[in-house]
């Protein structure tokens, strides 16, 4: 008797011991899983806000080119088959980016421009920008932005926008 009953528990304090060792694994697995979702949470908020960076840097260019006039800066940020759309002084306007840059060459400088970024969301390798210019050759503009990231890197492939002025 005194044997089953030692028996009994010895069985009873190895099965206390196995779910013990259990809950712990379960418990170090659970704090292994929480520690990995940290690190790629942490690792996607850096990839988030590196391509966010890279979004606004591929938007300098055209920026720079609303100071500075110079229509091949601002074509150097567009791809090849982008359209640019829009309207000025109640007219509608439709130009490739080739056109787009010749006419920003002609217009010239407008040094006094100032830019505020509104927005820019990306999903993947597409990306959309908002961003107001003031006092871009005396007008006020909104464009909007559609950008696309191809072999690693990004660029314009449309614009619409607003020149808030008889529209």
């Amino acid at each position: 008797m005194k044997k089953s009953i030692l028996i009994v528990l010895i069985a009873f304090g190895f099965n206390s011991f196995s779910q013990a060792q259990g809950k712990q694994n379960n418990k170090t697995n659970s704090n292994n899983t929480l520690n990995l979702k940290k690190m790629n949470d942490q690792k996607n908020e850096t990839q988030s806000f590196n391509e966010y960076q890279e979004v606004l840097k591929a938007l300098q260019p055209y920026i720079k080119s609303a100071k500075t006039g110079d229509g091949k800066l601002s074509r150097s940020a567009f791809y090849d088959h982008a359209d640019i759309i829009g309207s000025m002084n109640g007219k509608y306007i439709h130009q490739t980016a080739d056109q787009f840059g010749k006419d920003l060459s002609s217009f010239g400088a407008s040094e006094n421009v100032q830019h505020h970024v509104a927005w820019i969301d990306i999903s993947g390798p597409a990306a959309a920008a908002k961003v107001e210019f003031i006092d871009w050759l005396g007008f006020r503009f909104t464009d909007f932005f559609v950008l696309y990231k191809k072999n690693g890197e990004w660029k314009i492939s449309g614009k619409v926008y607003d020149s808030h002025s008889q529209n």
